[in-house]
């Protein structure tokens, strides 16, 4: 037996009989053979650990654009504390830590630059619309590697491709909304609890607001600290979604509404208030005007496409865009609009 199939029997023997096993997974779209030491999710982590695509992340806005504070989230450290939440989950409920860890990893990739603002604009001006979550399994799919993909496995997949929520449900009601796994259910739930208490914290840090606006309610409930608001919301799914015996991954009522309420009061304070949205505006004529350039000039950056990919220019101008970063965004529109200075040899 080799230590891939010690960790498989370990996960046997002490998982939750509802997690989802190594060994069990429904496998990959293009057929590999194990490995001898690492497990198909193990694998799946490392893979997007090691892509092109995760390193951008470090560049790209989670709130702030281009923020110049050093202690600022990017997406890069969002996507890390959406792990490190989730893996805390995951290993109270005795889920599998591997997918678990390799679905809060891989579940931003595709998210644009200027964060939610570069979403917006794209979803408006391409014609096949846009979301960040179906552009992050393109990515795992189709763009990382040259247009190999990484070939990633099914329940890895299809907890990136579920992670999403926007304005609605935290906990979705109905099942073909909620990932095929419990893991990739408790990303869902970490990735809401990461980012309200991430950004209100950034916003303080911004001066967006002071701690005297946060509302008594949410204070009251959740705690008056960043720390007591994040331990009480990871023992709030702990416990609710083991009282159920996983029945499904669950926040209780107060918990749910405090944290459903937190995230209405950032998108009126924070994500939709008018000094942001000003920025915003700015961000989105700076991509709306690279996508207009890019049609028009394709020969530019275009050449090494795979041929099934050469007759759909937006298609193409979308991905180049979305997988930019913003100072890679704002550096080309500076090459390309504005005038550079006058050199004399």
């Amino acid at each position: 037996m080799n230590i891939r199939e010690q960790t498989e029997e370990i996960e046997r023997k002490i998982l939750h009989p509802k997690a989802c096993l190594s060994s069990q997974s429904r496998g990959r779209s293009k057929p590999e053979k194990e490995e001898e030491i690492r497990t198909c999710f193990q694998r799946d982590r490392d893979r997007i650990i090691h892509s092109k695509a995760f390193r951008r992340l470090k560049h790209k806005t989670q709130v702030f654009l281009a923020p110049k504070g050093d202690h600022y989230r990017t997406r890069l450290t969002h996507v890390l504390e959406v792990s490190q939440i989730a893996r805390t989950i995951a290993k109270a409920l005795r889920l599998n830590e591997d997918l678990t860890e390799a679905i809060a990893l891989g579940h931003d990739l595709g998210h644009t630059p200027f964060g939610h603002a570069g979403e917006d604009i794209l979803r408006e001006i391409h014609p096949g619309g846009f979301d960040h979550y179906k552009q992050s399994l393109r990515v795992v799919d189709f763009l990382e590697k040259d247009g190999e993909g990484l070939n990633l496995t099914h329940e890895v997949r299809n907890g990136i491709l579920k992670h999403s929520k926007g304005k609605g449900l935290i906990i979705p009601e109905t099942k073909s909304d909620r990932a095929d796994t419990f893991e990739g259910q408790v990303v869902r739930v970490s990735d809401i609890i990461a980012y309200v208490n991430h950004d209100l914290d950034d916003a303080l840090r911004a001066g967006v607001m002071k701690r005297s606006d946060i509302p008594k309610n949410i204070i009251k409930t959740l705690g008056d600290t960043h720390a007591k608001r994040i331990d009480t919301m990871v023992k709030d799914v702990i416990y609710q979604s083991a009282l159920l015996d996983l029945e499904a991954i669950m926040m209780s009522d107060a918990i749910l509404a405090s944290t459903t309420m937190l995230r209405d009061f950032l998108y009126k304070r924070v994500y939709e208030s008018d000094k942001i949205i000003r920025e915003f505006k700015k961000a989105q004529k700076i991509l709306r005007d690279l996508y207009a350039y890019y049609l028009e000039h394709m020969e530019e950056v275009f050449v090494d496409i795979p041929k099934e990919e050469k007759l759909n220019k937006h298609r193409m101008v979308c991905d180049f865009i979305a997988g930019m970063t913003d100072r890679f965004a704002l550096m080309t529109y500076e090459r390309l609009f504005l005038p550079q200075q006058w050199t004399v040899i």
